[in-house]
């Protein structure tokens, strides 16, 4: 095993976070529209000059390609801002409030004045040959398992166009991503190991979602992590969308860089890519100071007192103690409140249905559905909000017994229409006769046995719980 300590190990965190609402500096939704397209345009981009007078280095690498690039989009979610044919428009302030939101959840420094910086992009990922981006804040912090780990910048940024296809000649990208707000938090280099890495891409993760304002799903939260050992050169790797590869992706780059410095090799400062297989490969070499320089199409914003107090004032509850909240409330195990305080009717549910126990709606809503497609083999993606209120309510209403649900549900996500007449409820006068029935036609048996035969014949018509207490009546 690696002593990542002796090796002079160094990480930082980039995360990247979607923001729910409008694009940053337009009105188009960020919707990331899947229509086809209705716009095609292609461009040719070249490098500037940033404040220093230079050209940086990883624009001069894209540049010598000598690539065009096409653009497509819809314009349901794209206009001329994003083709660049038209100046931004004012930043979006309520993007802008909930960076402030989450440097405060940070602990961080907000700025008195932020200024939009232009930082040139090249590849093609922005139409204009820049990207616009603004710092929030400094110095914020996390606590970890491992001590604080600071944080230096908070900012907001536009997001890149999406890339889906390249050749040798050209490269194609769709816009409906181009311009939505983007949080960016950047670590300190406090981060001891691997498995340490992935414990602060967790926690920001968690601290972002907190907000209720951020984007949910596959891309719209994206690590960048920056290592280097003591022989070695700092990288950028690129890409990371999962957790769970951070660890086996840093352990490959560290490995890495030992075997270029065993064969005394000069390990130069590069940006790489997280692949697939947890590898990494070059992508460019590492941009610089050259590549900023300031956006004049947009003035500079000054942060009051006032604004931020307000903020400070509606601070949500971080989702780690929202899950402590559930645990002690509700009387549910960790797990389960974990995927509970991101459900948003799970309380909704509970305050509507006071006939069901708040931990049945719990294992109704959460592990029901995973029994469905560990047992059926039923994918339940499709199941609505609707499905499960329904089946809720017949339970509230004594309609059908809990040991029909999963039934009903399994239905519901094979897209039938849930049907409860095989599941009518029997009366309790009935149930005790019919009971008594099994049992005086096999006498003899064990309690668990005439539970079994009962539950056989009315599985999804009574409560297991009724059965029991009915046969403890009459089986001694």
């Amino acid at each position: 095993m690696l002593n990542y300590e002796k090796l002079g190990f160094k990480c930082g965190i980039e995360a990247h976070q979607q923001i729910e609402g409008l694009k940053l500096f337009c009105s188009c939704p960020t919707i990331n529209s899947t229509k086809e397209p209705d716009i095609k345009i292609e461009r040719r981009l070249r490098a500037v000059a940033g404040e220093t007078g230079e050209i940086d280095i990883a624009a001069r690498h894209e540049m010598a390609k000598g690539k065009y690039f096409i653009y497509e989009g819809n314009s349901e979610d794209v206009c001329n801002v994003e083709y660049d044919s038209e100046p931004p428009h004012s930043i979006n302030q309520n993007a802008l409030d909930v960076a402030l939101e989450v440097a405060l959840l940070l602990k961080a420094k907000i700025v008195d004045v932020i200024q939009v910086m232009r930082k040139t992009v090249i590849d093609g990922s922005n139409t204009g040959g820049f990207q616009r981006t603004a710092l929030v804040a400094m110095d914020g912090y996390i606590e970890t398992s491992k001590g604080k780990v600071s944080i230096p910048t908070i900012c907001l940024e536009e997001e890149a166009a999406q890339k889906i296809e390249e050749t040798k000649e050209y490269t194609k990208f769709r816009l409906d991503r181009l311009g939505i707000p983007l949080i960016e938090i950047g670590t300190g280099t406090e981060i001891k190991n691997p498995e340490h890495a992935k414990e602060v891409a967790s926690i920001l993760g968690m601290m972002l979602r907190s907000t209720g304002k951020v984007k949910r799903g596959l891309g719209t939260i994206r690590q960048d992590v920056n290592i280097s050992i003591a022989k070695g050169a700092r990288t950028e790797i690129k890409g990371f969308q999962e957790l769970k590869s951070i660890p086996k992706v840093i352990e490959y780059e560290v490995e890495r860089q030992l075997n270029e410095t065993k064969q005394n090799k000069k390990i130069e400062q590069t940006v790489r890519k997280a692949e697939p297989n947890l590898t990494t490969s070059f992508l460019r070499p590492m941009p610089g100071a050259a590549r900023m320089y300031p956006e004049t199409d947009i003035p500079v914003i000054k942060i009051t007192k006032e604004r931020i107090e307000e903020i400070r004032k509606k601070l949500p509850k971080l989702l780690t103690e929202k899950e402590k909240d559930f645990e002690k409330k509700y009387k549910i195990n960790n797990e389960l409140a974990k995927e509970l305080i991101s459900h948003e009717k799970f309380e909704d549910y509970i305050g509507k249905f006071k006939n069901i126990e708040p931990q049945q709606i719990a294992n109704i809503l959460i592990n029901i559905p995973k029994e469905i497609k560990t047992r059926f083999d039923v994918n339940t993606a499709s199941l609505t909000d609707e499905n499960f209120e329904e089946v809720l309510r017949y339970l509230n209403e004594g309609k059908i017994a809990k040991e029909a649900v999963i039934e009903l549900l399994t239905e519901a996500a094979k897209g039938k229409k849930v049907d409860i007449s095989k599941f009518k409820t029997i009366s309790l006068g009935n149930l005790e006769e019919e009971i008594k029935e099994i049992i005086s036609q096999k006498p003899g048996l064990t309690i668990g046995a005439y539970m079994g035969l009962a539950m056989a014949k009315y599985r999804g018509k009574v409560d297991g719980k009724k059965v029991m207490e009915i046969l403890k009546k009459f089986v001694k």
